[in-house]
């Protein structure tokens, strides 16, 4: 499989790990010329943005650390666009979380991005 194969793998059992804990996922892949965000769902009365970072092992890094500050401001104006594009009120709680995946174990990072 190549990266896209494993990402997109990575991907549906990640969506499947948000449903065990309550997320109900509205949208995969969502691209435009802007960016993609990996997720988008609803969870606790939020718009969840979701990005999902897997890595089999550390050598190039944790996963979470793939998710630098230029990352982020791309997803945060790609979620903006999405927001635009579905006419979805500005005053609409959101939420930007990160799934990490490492040596197959799953953790959710929510409200990752706050401070930043």
């Amino acid at each position: 499989m190549n990266k896209r194969e494993v990402g997109t793998q990575y991907e549906y059992r990640a969506a499947d790990f948000l449903r065990k804990h309550g997320y109900e996922i509205i949208h995969r892949n969502f691209r435009c010329r802007i960016g993609e965000i990996d997720l988008i769902a609803k969870s606790e009365g939020y718009l969840c943005f979701i990005e999902v970072k897997y890595r089999s092992n550390t050598y190039h890094g944790f996963p979470a650390e793939a998710v630098n500050i230029r990352k982020i401001m791309k997803i945060h104006r790609t979620a903006q666009y999405y927001m635009l594009i579905n006419q979805i009120p500005q005053h609409t709680p959101c939420r930007f979380d990160v799934v990490v995946i490492l040596n197959g174990e799953f953790t959710l990072l929510k409200n990752a991005f706050e401070g930043v």
